[in-house]
């Protein structure tokens, strides 16, 4: 048995799970994963017996419970020093901070409008002003960094800071959300990322279906 043990969401739709998951894939570490499918009646049930927020993703190591995205990818970012989770550069290193931080607080109005989804196409749903805001700003934040770093990710290796952005990948996808020539294929470039790809297969067998209207008011 592993030593880790991640507690993850439906792959379909739960981006904060997927932000976790790719961390843990990313450290090269071996670990167990337990799938807990969301919006079910006795969901909040199965969450309690892992999880002290009843949220996912939820990383157990030995005697240590550790909870939200963020704290998985920088407890494993120590666990596993020399795996490149972060890049070597320090101020890089804070570059790549700053955007996984503000993806972490930040984005409320696309991750509320458009929730992820990845079985599914969903044309035609408008944004607000606030979602084409954050829209525009993602595209600046991948542009820039492509141009600063040369790609072919972020910061030129593939790290914590793509992963953090790999479902706003997936939900350009899903909703058809247009970016510049540098995103777009940026975008792509991850799609095709061995992680990526196995996650995404993954979710297409799943057998959890919940309407859109529903994760809308999630």
């Amino acid at each position: 048995m592993a030593d880790y043990h991640l507690i993850i969401g439906n792959r379909k739709y739960s981006s904060w799970s997927f932000r976790g998951w790719l961390a843990m894939k990313l450290s090269g570490v071996e670990f167990e994963e337990t799938v807990i499918p969301l919006d079910l009646p006795e969901t909040q049930d199965m969450l309690a017996k892992h999880s002290p927020t009843n949220r996912v993703p939820c990383l157990m190591h030995g005697d240590a419970v550790v909870w939200d995205s963020l704290a998985i990818a920088e407890y494993m970012a120590e666990q596993a020093s020399s795996s490149g989770l972060w890049p070597a550069d320090a101020r890089l290193r804070a570059h790549a901070r700053s955007i996984v931080a503000e993806m972490h607080s930040g984005f409320t109005a696309l991750r509320s409008d458009f929730p992820m989804d990845m079985a599914r196409r969903h044309n035609g749903v408008m944004p607000s002003a606030a979602v084409e805001a954050d829209v525009a700003r993602i595209d600046q934040i991948w542009a820039d960094c492509v141009r600063r770093y040369g790609g072919p990710y972020l910061f030129g290796e593939w790290c914590l800071a793509d992963c953090f952005y790999a479902p706003v990948v997936s939900r350009f996808e899903t909703y058809g959300i247009a970016t510049g020539l540098a995103s777009t294929s940026y975008a792509e470039r991850v799609k095709q990322h061995p992680h990526y790809q196995e996650w995404h297969a993954a979710a297409q067998n799943e057998p959890w279906e919940t309407p859109l209207e529903v994760l809308m008011g999630r």
